[in-house]
């Protein structure tokens, strides 16, 4: 994204920020669905959103023309925040498309901040990624480009309903639109990152071959937490085919003392000597 890009969208996440501080948390999950959807129509428009985005009509045209065909068809909150949003200097219009996107996953993140569901939503996002990418099938079905993202959001709703907080639901079904232009399983992780961004945290991917004493991983994540200076919270995937040792990542931050990547490597040395 653009500097310009970057300014748009925090001016964006600033009126939502701003509306969020007066209305509940079902106010904002209104939002995040009303935004949600006008994102989906926008794509679906190519010629509206590059009207929308044309640097060579004036901010206050712009956003003319999204109040007159939004106008009665989204809450006032709704509007006031994706005019802001339609202001900004967009380089691109799927960069403007992915800032609304943005803004609409801030409200949800927003509304589960204020009802105290961010923790649970977090693991429960970890643990569901983990199945699917331990599934061939589902991994296949949820990351198939070819199939109806309105159809895997129903899918995923589907498996998760009354098995995990509604937020956990809604954001899977973000992610099951392609988040970001992610695939299903990354944009499920970027969305666990966001979530601990948002109770101010880390994210450390951890994988060892045998399940850690909780002892051992919460020591790990005061360890992780006075290195990165922040609190970490730990998601912990035990894999045997690491074979022992451990693997963090934080970020673009990777640590990797597996056993399996010590023999890959002595592979390679005896390979190269040859």
């Amino acid at each position: 994204m653009t500097t310009a890009g970057h300014e748009a969208l925090q001016a964006g996440r600033e009126a939502l920020a701003a509306y969020a501080k007066r209305v509940k948390s079902s106010t904002l999950h209104k939002v995040a669905s009303e935004m949600l959807s006008v994102k989906r129509t926008f794509a679906d428009e190519p010629q509206l959103r590059r009207a929308l985005t044309d640097p060579a009509r004036k901010a206050d045209d712009r956003a003319g023309l999204a109040e007159q065909l939004l106008s009665g068809k989204v809450s006032a909150g709704t509007l006031k925040v994706i005019l802001t949003i339609v202001k900004g200097r967009w380089s691109t219009p799927g960069e403007f498309l992915n800032a609304v996107e943005e803004v609409a996953v801030d409200a949800l993140l927003t509304a589960g901040a204020a009802d105290d569901v961010l923790a649970d939503v977090e693991d429960e996002l970890f643990r569901f990624v983990r199945l699917v990418e331990g599934d061939d099938e589902l991994y296949a079905a949820l990351n198939d480009s070819r199939a109806d993202a309105s159809a895997r959001a129903g899918f995923v709703r589907t498996l998760l309903s009354d098995k995990a907080n509604e937020l956990t639901v809604r954001l899977t079904e973000v992610a099951a639109y392609g988040y970001g232009g992610r695939r299903f399983d990354a944009a499920v992780n970027r969305l666990v990152e966001r979530a601990a961004e948002k109770r101010e945290e880390r994210v450390a991917y951890v994988t060892v071959a045998h399940p850690l004493p909780d002892a051992q991983e919460s020591a790990l994540a005061q360890k992780l937490s006075q290195i990165y200076q922040q609190p970490v919270h730990t998601m912990v995937t035990v894999d045997p085919e690491a074979i022992g040792g451990i693997s963090v990542q934080i970020g673009h931050d990777l640590y990797d003392g597996t056993v399996a990547r010590r023999l890959t490597e002595a592979r390679k040395a005896l390979t190269g000597r040859r």
